[in-house]
């Protein structure tokens, strides 16, 4: 199934809007896409479809964290942290089976590589050309959604 493009799906800062269901559901019919090469900015998504989703965005992203930086030639990657972008907490990155639909996705593995985050997993989909979506997963639980566009 190919993923229609839309502007709701082009612009991370749209996704805080729609629901869960529909993140899920964009998510679901994404293709997987190129491993991201370079710098990408971020969209924390927490609460999808609520008040708490624009502000969880607003804070995390002046605050906390701005998007990851990707090098394939090393299959890994780093996350832009603090109002200062300080690249931290690395993670490696393949092409994996989804813990949420079976289907290949770009897999963000910590379990090697960061002592702090080695119990997080994150899946991405790319749901327009340079926009992909993201699954964080705590264990086996899933635990909120991201947007990097490059």
């Amino acid at each position: 199934m190919t993923t229609t493009i839309t502007a709701i799906n082009s612009d991370p800062r749209a996704f805080v809007h729609m629901s869960q269901r529909e993140l899920d559901d964009l998510f679901t019919a994404a293709r997987t896409g190129p491993i991201p090469v370079g710098d990408t900015q971020g969209t924390a998504i927490f609460m999808p479809g609520t008040f708490i989703a624009t502000l969880v965005r607003l804070l995390v992203g002046w605050f906390f964290w701005k998007g990851k930086v990707f090098t394939p030639a090393t299959k890994d990657l780093r996350n832009k942290l603090s109002p200062l972008s300080i690249r931290g907490i690395r993670a490696t990155t393949y092409v994996g089976e989804s813990w949420l639909d079976g289907k290949n996705v770009i897999v963000i593995d910590y379990s090697k590589t960061s002592f702090v985050a080695q119990r997080i997993r994150d899946e991405i989909r790319e749901v327009a050309p340079g926009v992909y979506l993201g699954k964080v997963w705590w264990g086996k639980k899933r635990i909120a959604d991201f947007a990097l566009k490059v």
